[in-house]
């Protein structure tokens, strides 16, 4: 695991009302040390009130005031200041705090499900062939034969993935719009906190130490392994998930030469405040 230095967030009060809520970041680097781009932003929510976990997709194209600089995509803020700034650009634009972060490039999603033995999930014909195309790119920077990890294309159903795969699956771009890749990315989530109680069962030190190990954060080591270990709560817990914009809240719309989402931020902020804070 990468610790950032992280004295000052250290002290600060990780939860609120009972919710904490990290946002984790998917980038797009092949490699560790490549800074590439935040492809993926998910909120994860957990309150540890009501025993409910929320996990809310921020659409990447979303046009968003970034504290220092012009306004920008939402991702362009990872671009620019890295997680804390993203962080920060999250909070400000959406009234929620944000102080733990998880980041994870591609190398490092594809760990994290290979440390929890693999995923269940199900999966159409169409999206088989494409997480075989998409495989291709991961083989080839691995220098493993290009078909490594194929499925059979007709083989459509409920499916065992393992990391590579998984990865493959929510990168997906040819079927259905942006909201439908980042449902897939959130399945894949979601099925890890499914798998993670039995890979506990199994060899649980060995799983936490992997598990751990792959991801970059500020949480502090004993937060990642508490979090770890209470895999099989999590599982127990009434899992949502939804996406930022809602539907019917938000248009395209070009800005310094960009297609952005403009959205309603006042609809998107009462959403996140009622499904995050409510008490029941």
């Amino acid at each position: 695991m990468i610790y950032k230095e992280i004295e000052s967030v250290a002290d600060e009060k990780v939860q609120e009302n009972g919710v904490i809520n990290i946002l984790l970041i998917g980038n797009d680097s092949r490699e560790d040390g490549e800074d590439g781009r935040s492809d993926a932003m998910i909120l994860v929510s957990v309150s540890s009130k009501t025993g409910k976990i929320l996990f809310t997709s921020l659409l990447r194209d979303i046009y968003v005031s970034i504290p220092g600089h012009d306004d920008n995509r939402l991702n362009a803020a990872y671009s620019i200041g890295g997680p804390e700034l993203l962080m920060q650009t999250v909070e400000e634009n959406f009234d929620i705090p944000v102080n733990r972060y998880v980041l994870v490039n591609f190398d490092a999603f594809a760990g994290v499900v290979d440390a929890v033995g693999g995923v269940d999930l199900d999966l159409t014909n169409d999206e088989v062939k494409w997480v075989n195309a998409y495989l291709n790119e991961y083989n080839l920077l691995h220098g493993q034969d290009i078909k490594t990890g194929y499925m059979d294309e007709n083989a459509g159903g409920n499916l065992h993935l393992n990391g590579p795969q998984a990865l493959a699956y929510t990168r997906n771009r040819k079927i259905g719009t942006d909201f439908g890749r980042t449902e897939r990315q959130r399945k894949v989530i979601n099925a890890v906190i499914e798998a993670l109680p039995s890979a506990l069962m199994t060899n649980g030190p060995e799983v936490i130490d992997e598990f751990c190990g792959h991801l970059t954060t500020n949480l502090t080591k004993s937060e990642c392994y508490m979090l770890a270990l209470q895999g099989w709560k999590l599982k127990l817990y009434e899992r949502s998930s939804g996406s930022i914009p809602l539907e019917g809240t938000w248009g395209d719309m070009r800005a310094r030469g960009m297609a952005v989402l403009d959205i309603d931020f006042d609809k998107n902020k009462a959403y996140l405040q009622e499904n995050l804070y409510k008490s029941e």
